[in-house]
């Protein structure tokens, strides 16, 4: 029977699809730190400075900013996307940055565990960027957890004047979230690991 390998020093990297510095869907990020279990770190990307994908800018190579996001997104052990709802999709700055990322050979999304997540101040919580978003994790080759969703809807009063989530049951939703990420993280290491051992 191969060894089960422990939860121990997962990193989840949360990337917000949205630049506003007050945007819920980064409070959500900060939210999953808070919730997390003691062996799972969270960081949180930004998006700023990330230039629309010109392909003639690529063929000098990746941009600075692109190259680093690039590599935290390699680095990571997860990664969970919080999108909010623009126009029944996700918005353009988050295609974008995922346009730049799923350039060149070593592909950062391939086999990644890729959890999704919507903000949205509508009752349905951005649902519909969700599905959007899924199709590209697919084409992209993630390994994307279909359950647990979260879908965060009627924002607004789920987040005080500081942009701290306060609705419990959001937060206990979060929780199970994150904790469902960290158990495909240790799945996919104890199969990779009785695989080295066949």
């Amino acid at each position: 029977m191969p060894r089960t390998h422990a939860l121990a020093d997962t990193r989840i990297l949360v990337i917000p699809g949205s630049l506003r510095r007050a945007s819920l869907n980064k409070a959500l990020g900060r939210a999953a730190a808070e919730v997390a279990p003691a062996h799972v770190a969270i960081e949180i990307a930004d998006l700023a400075g990330i230039p629309l994908y010109d392909d003639d800018v690529y063929a000098h190579g990746l941009p600075e900013v692109v190259a680093s996001l690039r590599q935290r997104v390699a680095e990571a052990d997860a990664v969970l996307i919080v999108t909010p709802e623009y126009n029944f999709s996700y918005p353009g700055v988050l295609k974008n940055a995922i346009d730049w990322l799923s350039r060149g050979k070593e592909q950062p999304f391939r086999g990644k565990p890729t959890a999704m997540a919507s903000v949205a101040a509508g009752a349905l919580g951005g649902i519909r960027a969700q599905v959007a978003l899924r199709e590209v994790l697919h084409y992209l080759e993630t390994d994307t957890l279909e359950r647990p969703e979260l879908v965060v809807g009627s924002a607004n009063a789920k987040f005080d004047a500081s942009g701290k989530l306060t609705d419990e049951p959001t937060r206990a939703q979060l929780a199970k979230l994150i904790a469902s990420i960290a158990e495909r993280v240790a799945r996919n290491r104890t199969i990779a690991a009785a695989c080295a051992e066949a």
